[in-house]
C-alpha cells in the first residue's frame, strides 16, 4: 500500500504479516567467505564493535551547498539485533530503530503446514531494503556463523545481484550506505547480534516476492563456504 504525505510517497509493509504469492520462484544467492577482498564494494570487515559507520550527508533540492559540518549531526544509534526461528518464519527484532519482522521463511508459505519437514539450512527472503543515510555494522554477540545477503546500490535491483556474505562469526561485517540487505542471519535457531547504524535511518525497500515475484534463497551453512 502506498499514501502520500505532502509531497512524498511512502510505502507501507506490514512486516509481520508479509502478503507473500504462493508459487514463487526461488532465486539462489551465491555464498561468499567475507573476507578483507571478497567483501570490497560491500562494506569491510570489522574486528571490533567500535568500527567507524559512514553517516551520508543530508540530500540537496538546488544548486547550493551545504554549510561545512552541517547535514551529518543525526549521529548514530545502537542496540540488539535479534533472530530467533519460529516454526517456518525466522523474526527479527532491532532494537536501534525499534523494529520487528517476519525476515524468512524456511519453505514457501503455503507449503508449511502441520507434518511437513522444513529445511534447516536456508532462508528465504521477501523482502530487501537499503539506508542513503548512513552505513551499518552487523557484530556477533554469540560466536557463531552468520550470513548477510548483500547487494550493490541501484534502484533497479534485480534478483541476481544479490550475494550472501559469510563470516564464522569471529568478526562483525559492516555494509556501506546504499548497500541493498536484509538483516543479518544466524546459521543457528537463534542468534544475537550488536547493530549500529545511522540514527536518521531512512529506509528504501524492495517487495521481492510482490514486485519482482521471487524468494531469495540464501544458505546458512556452518560451515565455511568454498570460493567463488
Amino acid at each position: 500500500m502506498t499514501i502520500r504525505e505532502g509531497s512524498m510517497d511512502q510505502v507501507v509493509f506490514d512486516y509481520l504479516n508479509p502478503k507473500v504469492p504462493a508459487g514463487l520462484r526461488l532465486i539462489d544467492v551465491p555464498l561468499v567467505h567475507a573476507t578483507e577482498e571478497s567483501i570490497k564494494g560491500y562494506g569491510e570487515i570489522a574486528t571490533s564493535r567500535d568500527h567507524r559507520i559512514e553517516i551520508v550527508p543530508w540530500p540537496l533540492a538546488g544548486w547550493r551547498k551545504l554549510d561545512a559540518g552541517t547535514g551529518i549531526e543525526g549521529g548514530t544509534t545502537e542496540g540488539i539485533f535479534a533472530c530467533e526461528w519460529r516454526a517456518n518464519e525466522l523474526l527479527g527484532r532491532n532494537e536501534a530503530v525499534g523494529g520487528h519482522y517476519v525476515i524468512g521463511f524456511r519453505e514457501r508459505p503455503e507449503q508449511a503446514a502441520a507434518g511437513v519437514a522444513l529445511a534447516g539450512d536456508r532462508v528465504l527472503l521477501w523482502h530487501c531494503n537499503y539506508h542513503p543515510d548512513g552505513g551499518q555494522l552487523f557484530f556477533p554477540i554469540d560466536g557463531q556463523p552468520f550470513v548477510v545477503p548483500v547487494a550493490k546500490p541501484g534502484d533497479n535491483l534485480k534478483p541476481e545481484d544479490f550475494v550472501a556474505l559469510w563470516s564464522d562469526g569471529s568478526f562483525g561485517i559492516y555494509i556501506h550506505p546504499g548497500i541493498w540487505h536484509e538483516g543479518v542471519f544466524p546459521v543457528t535457531p537463534t542468534g544475537r547480534f550488536f547493530d549500529k547504524q545511522g540514527r536518521v535511518h531512512a529506509r528504501v525497500s524492495c517487495d521481492l516476492a510482490g514486485e519482482l515475484g521471487v524468494l531469495l534463497n540464501v544458505p546458512l551453512p556452518m560451515s565455511t563456504p568454498p570460493p567463488l
